[in-house]
């Protein structure tokens, strides 16, 4: 194959971190030799464009790039003479130059994605022992709104036990105010019952008296009775 095309591949086992040749100079140019004989196995697997497309970035090292740059600075390395060269291929070249530059961005971003991941797991243990907390609020919560039912309730058994006791003091001073009204009326009935025991014992007396006027007023007229006074 092209010698640009064994150098793209190289370059792709490079970033995968696969085996490669021992260093050899390459008879034809300036560089390493290709690694052709690792390159076939790798493209021969049947993973090998789904590795392309799920490959992570951030595995990309300062020693990678190191051995990437005597590939990417070459003269004909690039896009334009790849698709001339092998227009199949071209965009694994693009590929490669891309990851390179990546990785000059992305060890900047590093130290913050890592960064990031701590303070996300400080996060997460915050954020568990908010939920333990809400859980605790939520129980004591549970907890207030019934002892706030209790006292409810209680409130409402007090104010119906002042109120059925201000009814019962109101009966108990109608009552002393009845009673007290019937001891005055006690002493006149006390009396009245006297007067009529006395009445009683003057009962047959008086009827007697009654017996005697009518009957000497009964066969007499008044002419007589003036008569004979």
């Amino acid at each position: 194959p092209p010698h640009l095309i064994m150098r793209i591949i190289d370059c792709v086992l490079l970033l995968f971190q696969r085996r490669v040749d021992s260093f050899a100079a390459d008879p034809e140019r300036p560089g390493p030799k290709p690694s052709w004989g690792e390159s076939l196995k790798m493209m021969s697997q049947t993973t090998f464009l789904t590795s392309l497309q799920n490959f992570s970035k951030d595995t990309i090292n300062g020693e990678i790039v190191e051995l990437l740059a005597p590939y990417l600075t070459m003269e004909d390395y690039n896009l334009e003479t790849a698709k001339k060269v092998c227009g199949n291929v071209a965009g694994l070249c693009s590929w490669t130059t891309a990851m390179a530059f990546f990785y000059t961005i992305n060890k900047e971003v590093l130290p913050l994605k890592a960064n990031l991941a701590v303070q996300e797991g400080r996060l997460k243990i915050a954020m568990g022992s908010l939920e333990k907390a809400q859980a605790q609020l939520d129980a004591k919560q549970r907890e207030l709104d019934e002892v706030q039912a209790m006292y409810d309730a209680a409130v409402k058994e007090k104010q119906m036990l002042v109120h059925d006791a201000e009814t019962c003091r109101r009966k108990m001073q109608a009552a002393t105010a009845l009673i007290s009204g019937l001891g005055g009326e006690k002493e006149r009935w006390t009396q009245q019952s006297k007067e009529f025991q006395e009445q009683i014992g003057r009962l047959v007396g008086d009827i007697l008296l009654a017996t005697a006027f009518l009957s000497y007023s009964g066969p007499f007229n008044q002419e007589f009775r003036t008569q004979h006074p």
